[in-house]
């Protein structure tokens, strides 16, 4: 049988402020899908309301649209996918072996207070399934308990978009919390690589995370192998 993996976007448009768009970080999908896809894997897109997921207008301008983001802004059917994403009711988390978030700061919003994609997760890691996340994608991850009431994080090695990285990008004064000192409040053990903006990823068992928008296909490649 064809692993299955389950991509995690985002329904918010825009910061607090209307007038500051948001969205989906479209290579932070576009990425880790072309690895799966590349597996012969079968995935499917999810998001906390369903339905359309917006795209983060910083992320298709030069030189952050690369090749992989183009050709999915090129393809009909792969943008009727983030046009008509399932609702976490519509999933049954037992058909799939690894559940991926993806980011943007969108997420920050909408992915925290998903009791849908906290059951979601929960029950996949329970049944032996692999949680990811890349960049902002980790806010997914910070209250998600475990059955025994732990948050999943807890004790774990975990990554994603640095509060320097949040500074160095201008947006620090925009975003709703600091993200990285949340997810230590959590008792999750956060690492980061030594340089901002460059690739880093980690497993810590079937959690797997990556730091920023430069590290989905590594994260990917990383739940491949554990598949």
């Amino acid at each position: 049988m064809s692993r299955r993996i389950l991509h995690v976007v985002t329904n918010v448009a825009h910061y607090d402020d209307p007038a500051e768009p948001t969205g989906l970080w479209l290579s932070e999908l576009t990425h880790a899908y072309d690895v799966f896809a590349g597996k012969g894997y079968e995935q499917r897109l999810v998001s906390p309301k369903g339905g359309v997921s917006p795209l983060e207008p910083r992320a298709l301008k030069w030189p952050l649209l690369d090749a992989s983001a183009k050709a999915w802004l090129a393809d009909k059917a792969r943008m009727d996918l983030l046009a008509s994403t399932a609702r976490p009711d519509e999933i049954d988390p037992a058909q799939y072996d690894a559940i991926y978030f993806t980011g943007g700061h969108a997420v920050m919003w909408d992915f925290p207070e998903s009791e849908g994609l906290q059951k979601i997760t929960r029950t996949i890691y329970e049944r032996g399934g692999i949680v990811s996340s890349v960049c902002h994608g980790y806010c997914g991850l910070l209250n998600t308990q475990l059955s025994d009431g732990s948050f999943l994080v807890a004790n774990r090695k975990v990554t994603g978009f640095s509060w320097r990285e949040e500074v160095l990008a201008g947006v620090a004064k925009k975003v709703p919390y600091n993200a990285e000192e949340e997810m230590k409040r959590r008792g999750a053990r956060y690492e980061k690589a030594l340089l901002p903006f460059v690739s880093y990823a980690i497993a810590d068992g079937r959690l797997v995370t990556g730091q920023n928008p430069f590290s989905a296909k590594a994260t990917a490649k990383l739940i491949a192998d554990l598949l």
